[in-house]
């Protein structure tokens, strides 16, 4: 297996994708964090000091997703044309989901994983006041395809 972000010289180097195809891509990346019990009550009643909690969460998940090539040194920069944002309360947390789709020559898979993570981080941000035992994991891609545009 060869390294694709790596040139002749054996250095860090953009992908030229000039030669593919545009297709239509979507990716689908999941997270989560894990929250006491409280601190989940007083997000779905909407009593987080700072705000509404997922609504800054999906504002902030859409935005990275939006930045991820400024965040990202080897990324392209991507003409998004959808992020969208999912959250599901669990017993010890909430998930994260994120969607990302586009036109274009190579995959939005880091647009989608830079959405979970960031949303993932605004929860803690907005929560840190009230619970000292947030734990961030399992992010990960679910999925990523690709189909030619007729």
């Amino acid at each position: 297996m060869s390294l694709t972000h790596i040139n002749e010289q054996g250095k860090a180097s953009m992908v030229d994708v000039s030669a593919k195809p545009v297709m239509a891509r979507e990716a689908v990346a999941r997270g989560r964090i894990q929250l006491q019990a409280a601190t989940l009550e007083l997000i779905r009643q909407n009593e987080i000091k700072k705000g509404d909690v997922l609504a800054v969460a999906r504002i902030a998940g859409v935005q990275a997703a939006k930045q991820t090539a400024n965040l990202i040194p080897l990324c392209h920069q991507l003409p998004l044309s959808k992020v969208g944002m999912d959250f599901e309360f669990e017993e010890d947390g909430i998930s994260v989901t994120a969607v990302a789709k586009t036109a274009a020559q190579t995959g939005v898979e880091m647009e989608a994983l830079t959405a979970v993570s960031v949303a993932l981080l605004t929860i803690y941000d907005m929560c840190k006041a009230v619970d000292k035992a947030m734990r961030l994991d399992g992010v990960h891609l679910v999925s990523k395809t690709k189909e030619v545009i007729e």
